[in-house]
């Protein structure tokens, strides 16, 4: 059976930046075996497959595919999953903002799509979860020794190695400067044998030294577990990543903004816009929001049975 793709850059305003991702807009037909088969064939970070929802109120169903492993919530699947079904017609645009809801294995996640002239410009998720705080990190030294730095390279005080999750654990790693964040490498058997079976298994590094103007972090994300050996922008990640940074700003009613740059070692420079929202010293919201850049379409024939 032959099925229609798009691919988009996401999490970026120009071709060949952010982070990789197919688009099956009509995935019916197709079993959770096939899905992965194809995630792999494309072996993009992620690879989303869109049903009708199973509640009349929602937008679409959507299940999210790395090359080796299926996803409860991904962020750059759900906003250019978003961008690709808004810029095809899918998704009706009949506003400078169109809000939807995407049933994810997390539960609903609510987008809105930001449009000039009729076109898909900007989305946003929020996050269906608030921030999990698991158990304490692995020490510093062998999580240093897991990224082949050395243990002077990771903060301490108030930032600290910490796994968060918004659906999906990650464990922060805060380094000194930019430098740091370049060097960092994963030693994949210091990984097995110290991380691998931790709560949180992928790693987020990140310093507050930035490359470009306007930024406030520049991160890095590791998800060998995921065949992911490294990922270019993860919106799941800086979802729970205002968790971590919410919590240790004083404030304590409005909202925290940041934008996030990732994927820069890689050449694929990728720009996050996160924010959260808190009240009496507690986060309440979070989200997560960037372009994308449709860049491909084709057809896929599947053998189905």
């Amino acid at each position: 059976m032959r099925y229609q793709y798009y691919t988009a850059d996401v999490f970026t305003d120009r071709p060949f930046g952010g982070n990789q991702l197919a688009v099956f807009p009509d995935a019916r037909g197709l079993n959770t075996a096939l899905m992965q088969h194809i995630a792999a064939e494309f072996n993009y970070s992620e690879s989303t497959f869109v049903f009708p929802p199973q509640d009349a109120q929602h937008t679409r169903r959507v299940r999210i595919f790395t090359p080796s492993a299926e996803m409860p919530f991904a962020g750059h699947p759900t906003v250019g999953t978003a961008h690709v079904l808004a810029a095809i017609g899918e998704i009706a645009l009949n506003s400078d903002v169109t809000h939807i809801v995407f049933e994810e294995g997390v539960g609903a996640v609510k987008v809105a799509i930001h449009a000039r002239a009729g076109k898909p410009v900007f989305c946003q998720l929020s996050a269906a979860q608030l921030p999990e705080f698991g158990p304490p990190a692995p020490a510093v030294d062998l999580i240093a020794a897991a990224l082949s730095l050395n243990a002077s390279d990771i903060l301490s005080g108030a930032d600290f190695p910490q796994a968060v999750s918004c659906g999906v654990p990650f464990l922060f790693v805060p380094l000194r400067n930019i430098d740091a964040v370049r060097r960092a490498r994963i030693n994949m058997d210091r990984w097995e044998k110290h991380i691998a079976l931790c709560w949180a298994r992928w790693i987020y590094l990140f310093s507050y030294e930035v490359e470009r103007a306007g930024s406030q972090v520049h991160a890095r994300m590791f998800a060998p577990a995921l065949g992911i050996a490294e990922d270019p922008a993860t919106g799941a990640a800086c979802t729970a990543l205002a968790g971590y940074l919410g919590e240790r700003d004083a404030t304590r009613d409005g909202t925290l903004r940041w934008r996030v740059e990732q994927g820069f070692e890689m050449g694929r420079h990728s720009i996050l816009e996160v924010e959260a929202d808190k009240a009496g010293g507690g986060i309440t919201a979070i989200r997560v929001g960037g372009a994308s850049v449709m860049m491909a379409q084709g057809c896929l024939d599947v053998p189905v049975d």
